[in-house]
């Protein structure tokens, strides 16, 4: 894959690597900071391989890296629920000093919540997905659903009750207050199905995944994907919601939606497909019909998309290009200026276990982290890049 004109201006700060030692470091999804409030601490995982998908009890390592400290290191505890592309769902709790993350607890999944600081843990009986910026609520769905329809997102060793049923009406979409532990059934995937129906979707196996909130800490976004069995992905409709299960409605159905984030509590691009023009960064509203193509004559390829804390600035990855390498895209949404920050040999890798560069940002839009094996292990990197979104 490669780029449009125009070519991208050049950027001259290099990355760090802010991991190393034994074994691969990752963090996993591009929509989660890996920074605390302070900018002190990273959230990072560490595996004792990385060329296969983890199995039943395979074991990550989360840790801490001390920025102030030569990057130090610091082991917090394990998890059995994790996959090479996002990992365990590993993030802060808000501005607190804890953190959660997924695991597995006599035979199912669960979250736990972990204070860095004191080591007092507790746990929530559903895994995590998604959680508000607040640290107040998450959304949860069936990692094992995931796990059999696609592979590489979901976690192994939990068999999925309602493996057979094409739309089950008492699986979906839950949501979970983080401080009582306390979920309720918000939206069945039975329930999405009949949302705006189409006959395309009969016979087909349908499921949840990508759920992300917003600034407002009561709406979130997910994709409603429904396949076949011989199909890898299958279609996607890009769909937005309350947590109290209200107001649910569709943004986009035309076949694809993929990589998304939201632009305050508003507005969400994301990489799909439109049938009057074809693939796409879009810009859509959420209350309105109002739809926008966002830098047109620049991308023409699928990235991991995420926004500055400001909103200003868009950072973007791609996947491989004819020379095996990934780049590392900054955009101004109001002057349409690309800048590449950095081009990354990434091998030939199964599709599972690839190491996609997933960056996120801090918590001031300064600076950049990613995941990356150009070095020939999988390694966490950080990229300064405040020049630019400091400027004036």
């Amino acid at each position: 894959m490669s780029l449009s004109l125009p070519v991208p201006l050049s950027f001259t700060e290099e990355a760090q690597a802010v991991t190393s030692g034994p074994g691969h470091h990752f963090f996993g999804y591009y929509d989660k900071s890996c920074w605390d409030a302070s900018g002190r601490w990273i959230l990072g995982l560490r595996a004792s391989f990385m060329d296969r998908p983890p199995r039943a009890g395979d074991k990550a390592i989360i840790g801490v890296i001390d920025t102030q400290q030569g990057y130090e290191w610091r082991p917090l505890a394990e998890t059995e629920a994790w996959n090479w592309q996002q990992g365990c769902m590993l993030q802060w709790l808000g501005s607190s000093s804890d953190i959660i993350f997924n695991d597995v607890s006599e035979g199912a999944f669960c979250a736990r919540v972990l204070n860095v600081t004191t080591g007092l843990e507790r746990m929530i009986k559903r895994p995590v997905y998604a959680l508000n910026r607040t640290g107040t609520h998450a959304v949860s769905l069936n990692f094992s659903r995931l796990h059999h329809q696609r592979p590489g997102y979901g976690y192994d060793g939990v068999p999925d009750p309602w493996q057979l049923a094409d739309e089950p009406e008492n699986d979906g979409l839950y949501s979970v207050d983080v401080n009582t532990g306390r979920s309720e059934l918000i939206l069945s995937i039975a329930e999405a199905a009949d949302f705006q129906r189409r006959t395309e979707f009969d016979g087909k196996t349908h499921r949840f995944n990508h759920v992300q909130f917003g600034a407002n800490p009561k709406r979130f976004a997910f994709l409603h994907r429904y396949k076949t069995p011989d199909e890898e992905v299958g279609k996607t409709r890009l769909m937005t919601m309350n947590l109290d299960g209200s107001d649910l409605r569709c943004l986009s159905d035309h076949g694809m939606v993929s990589h998304y984030d939201w632009r305050g509590d508003s507005a969400i691009l994301a990489w799909a497909n439109r049938n009057d023009v074809g693939a796409r960064y879009f810009l859509f509203g959420d209350k309105t019909s109002e739809i926008e193509v966002v830098g047109e004559s620049v991308f023409n390829c699928d990235g991991h998309c995420s926004f500055s804390p400001n909103g200003e600035w868009m950072l973007t990855d791609t996947y491989p290009d004819e020379a095996d390498r990934r780049s590392l895209l900054l955009y101004h949404m109001h002057t349409g200026a690309l800048h590449l920050l950095g081009r990354f040999h990434s091998p030939p890798m199964e599709w599972q276990i690839r190491c996609d560069l997933h960056p996120r940002w801090n918590r001031d839009g300064t600076q950049v982290c990613f995941d990356s094996v150009h070095e020939g292990k999988r390694k966490m990197y950080v990229l300064d890049v405040s020049e630019l979104t400091t400027r004036a």
